[in-house]
């Protein structure tokens, strides 16, 4: 298991209880969890803590992980930010849409600590 201490991990979702098991595996692992409830949040929080590697839920009131993400990544400072989608859904076409706005790979929910450990590895290129 290696250490990912220093890596910043951005985790945007609705559910308290998927934000508290990410937070728990990610900080095990030693990274740095920033937790935003939604898209605008998010957006806000980015710009402060510049995170390695994001996880945005596809699911969200208000802004959804589609527009979260490429709202991301139409900035210029945070284009190369690797943006993961979390879904409950596993449709070729939520995979698509993920990939039409710039997401860097898919999650199915619930993931397990080794899936959301190993895409933090993959993203912050410690592979």
């Amino acid at each position: 298991m290696s250490n990912l201490s220093g890596v910043k991990v951005m985790v945007i979702d609705d559910s308290n209880t998927i934000r508290r098991s990410a937070e728990i595996f990610l900080g095990q692992a030693g990274c740095e969890v920033i937790l935003a409830e939604d898209g605008f949040d998010a957006l806000a929080k980015i710009a402060d803590h510049h995170p390695n590697v994001i996880f945005v839920d596809v699911m969200m009131p208000r802004l959804d992980g589609y527009q979260t993400c490429s709202l991301i990544k139409k900035n210029p400072r945070f284009k190369a930010t690797p943006v993961v989608m979390l879904s409950s859904k596993d449709g070729l076409f939520d995979r698509a849409r993920g990939r039409m706005v710039g997401s860097d790979e898919y999650l199915t929910k619930p993931f397990t600590k080794d899936s959301l450990l190993a895409a933090v590895r993959l993203h912050a290129g410690l592979v």
